[in-house]
């Protein structure tokens, strides 16, 4: 993607201040965008980004700071004032209403009539929402109820939606987090064909490779603060995350090999579903870090979803510690000392109107509570242990979990999680939306839980993390386990291979 540096700017933001009560969330910051630009921003959670996207989708007014939209000063009174100015913003935060169609999601408040207004077109309407998910790659019904999707779906419900406002603008806060390999690639067609002399992206992501590949310009924030803005081609991903974190991150790690002689804590055989999952087989040992990979689609949610007791399986067997357990509910699971962190934080992690304590003391109240009375000083200092061990941004521990960043909150779900010290942890895509700095710290920490005898089980779409983590990999496609790679001989290559249904003898592990 091309840019005519010279060219006039699309949008000017200068001198942005925006403060919350206790947080000054952006400090005079600066953003320049040019038409056939795609403009990166990059920075940790609690840097800045989605705040100033929001003030410049008419969520947020500035405190203080000027923006010019084609060269005039303009300010933007709310999100439809911004849509009519050509700004159109995919948040991190799905915005969809689950229990509508995908066709009344992208059309709801801007109803299509023929002839008079009481006169619906739902012709016209169905029409542009099949034209509009043919251009994001999606083979689905308009009338699909989007509750029923999966996120990953959604995510690109959310674009199509945001492709049909004809914005000038559009604003992309971690589009990918949601989305495999696969539909990644899709989504950057998508950018090419939007980008155009008179068109331009703000893009906003945590993966480094994609920033990368994408970007004509990135723009760095730190602590609600403008660091630099330099051509993409002037930097490589060290110097990205260095001015991001201000400091120096090992990126390219691999984990220790797995003692062989460590014992099995968790068996499975044979697990099976009635809709999906079929002979699914596997052995996490005391101690290892098993990632789990594959396109979406293939079984790696619903496998934990089944293990945890969340969905009935139709066949299998599962051994904890060498004796065989029925787990028929999530509270069962976590009886027996094993514990799930969900894909989806807002929907099963979160009470999203409960403080930071209440969602960190959740799965211990009751070993915390004397009779009916719980020990309200414990679950506020445990809360204090994982705010600070887990660098969690928040003005208060009182704090309503909704008020958090994304990130943040995806913090708080593993707190409370450690807190409950479970023997056996399943993190499915525990590093979604969190930022390259943050990601380094729960990376060690897994690897500091496993060195305590933890044994875990890390689901994520993005390979290199599954890499560096895992001591062995699991991969499914369509419901079924195509291989269980060694790290040693694991490469993103030999991943993809497999997570399409390719199964080379040569790199299936031996039973």
């Amino acid at each position: 993607m091309t840019t005519d540096g010279s060219a006039a700017p699309l949008l000017e933001a200068h001198g942005i201040t925006k403060r919350f009560p206790g947080v000054l969330a952006l400090d005079d910051v600066q953003l320049t965008l040019r038409p056939g630009e795609v403009h990166s921003l990059v920075g940790e959670n609690g840097a800045g980004k989605s705040t100033l996207m929001k003030v410049l989708g008419g969520i947020y007014r500035p405190d203080a700071g000027a923006i010019r939209i084609g060269g005039e000063e303009t300010v933007i009174s709310g999100p439809l004032d911004a849509q009519s100015k050509g700004i159109s913003i995919i948040h991190q935060e799905l915005n969809l209403m689950p229990d509508l169609t995908v066709e009344q999601n992208i059309f709801f408040g801007r109803e299509q009539f023929s002839g008079t207004r009481f006169n619906l077109s739902p012709r016209k309407m169905r029409e542009e929402t099949r034209a509009l998910l043919d251009r994001v790659g999606l083979s689905l019904k308009p009338d699909a109820r989007v509750g029923d999707l999966t996120v990953a779906t959604q995510q690109m419900v959310e674009i199509a939606k945001a492709l049909s406002f004809d914005a000038r603008i559009l604003i992309m806060d971690e589009p990918t987090a949601a989305l495999t390999e696969r539909e990644t690639e899709a989504l950057f067609r998508v950018m090419r064909d939007f980008i155009s002399d008179r068109t331009a992206i703000i893009y906003i992501s945590h993966r480094m490779n994609e920033i990368k590949r994408v970007s004509n310009t990135i723009t760095v924030m730190r602590d609600g603060q403008w660091i630099s803005t330099s051509p993409a081609d002037e930097m490589t991903i060290d110097d990205i995350i260095e001015r991001m974190v201000g400091r120096k991150i090992a990126t390219n790690i691999r984990p220790e090999p797995l003692d062989p002689q460590a014992p099995i804590r968790l068996k499975v055989e044979g697990l099976s579903t009635k809709d999906l999952l079929r002979d699914v087989s596997f052995d996490l040992r005391k101690g290892e870090i098993l990632g789990f990979a594959g396109l979406v689609g293939a079984g790696r949610t619903e496998a934990a979803r089944v293990l945890i007791g969340a969905d009935p399986s139709t066949g299998g067997r599962v051994e904890i510690d060498g004796e065989e357990v029925r787990i028929k509910s999530p509270e069962d699971a976590v009886r027996h000392s094993v514990a799930y962190l969900s894909e989806d934080r807002k929907r099963y992690g979160l009470l999203l109107d409960k403080s930071l304590v209440e969602n960190t003391a959740l799965p211990s109240y009751r070993s915390w509570a004397h009779g009916i009375i719980v020990d309200d000083s414990k679950a506020a200092g445990t809360t204090d242990t994982y705010i600070g061990r887990l660098r969690v941004k928040t003005p208060s521990k009182w704090q309503n979990a909704k008020n958090l960043s994304g990130g943040n909150q995806q913090k708080v779900v593993i707190g409370k999680w450690l807190a409950r010290d479970c023997d056996i942890l399943i993190f499915d895509e525990p590093t979604r939306g969190i930022d390259v700095g943050a990601k380094d710290e729960i990376y060690d920490l897994l690897n500091n839980l496993a060195a305590q005898g933890k044994s875990i089980i890390v689901i994520s779409s993005e390979s290199p993390e599954v890499l560096r983590l895992s001591q062995r990999i699991v991969v499914m496609w369509e419901g079924r386990v195509t291989g269980i790679l060694s790290n040693e001989d694991a490469t993103q290559n030999s991943i993809m291979a497999l997570a399409t249904g390719q199964v080379p003898t040569t790199t299936k592990e031996s039973a």
